[in-house]
């Protein structure tokens, strides 16, 4: 079952780097025909921003949940020395993860609407809205990663460093 489990967690991953591989073929190529030519792809466009989509979104919750964002340590040393930097953890994390529920939300709204309004991709004709119900639904599960680091912070610090390894 743990096998299972560490091979579903794996899917973002690969799903994010089949996008960025296919992503920079894309590029090369417009840019090659467009160069070459002078016959760029013409749904180029719609496809860069799908991609960049899953690119980014696909692994913003494990990689939340992880706690492997960038971040700037410019105090760390002070929360260190004081021995807060647990607390200080579980802080960002709650806060994050609750400040990221008005963006899932709000992004929801917009793609239901874009959906009522039939709203399509330029040159694909692709409905917009399974774009923004992607985004909100993997904006919505790296709140909820968030939220559940920070109370594991709190309660069980512990439980964090088997997910870790």
């Amino acid at each position: 079952m743990g096998r299972l489990i560490r091979a579903l967690v794996r899917i973002p991953d690969w799903v994010a780097a089949l996008a960025l591989f296919a992503l920079m073929i894309l590029t090369f190529a417009d840019v090659m025909l467009r160069s070459l030519f002078n016959a760029p792809i013409e749904v180029a466009a719609d496809l860069t921003r799908t991609l960049l989509v899953v690119v980014v979104f696909a692994v913003m919750p494990k990689l939340s949940a992880r706690n492997r964002q960038i971040s700037v340590d410019l105090i760390d040393g002070v929360f260190v020395r004081w021995r807060l930097a647990r607390w200080r953890d579980a802080g960002v994390a709650l806060f994050c993860g609750a400040i990221l529920i008005w963006p899932t939300q709000r992004v929801y709204d917009l793609a239901e609407r874009s959906r009522s309004y039939g709203d399509v991709m330029e040159y694909l004709a692709l409905p917009v809205h399974y774009v923004g119900w992607f985004i909100a639904v993997m904006t919505g599960l790296t709140a909820l990663a968030l939220l559940s680091r920070g109370v594991l912070l709190i309660v069980a610090p512990r439980a964090l460093e088997a997910f870790h390894a």
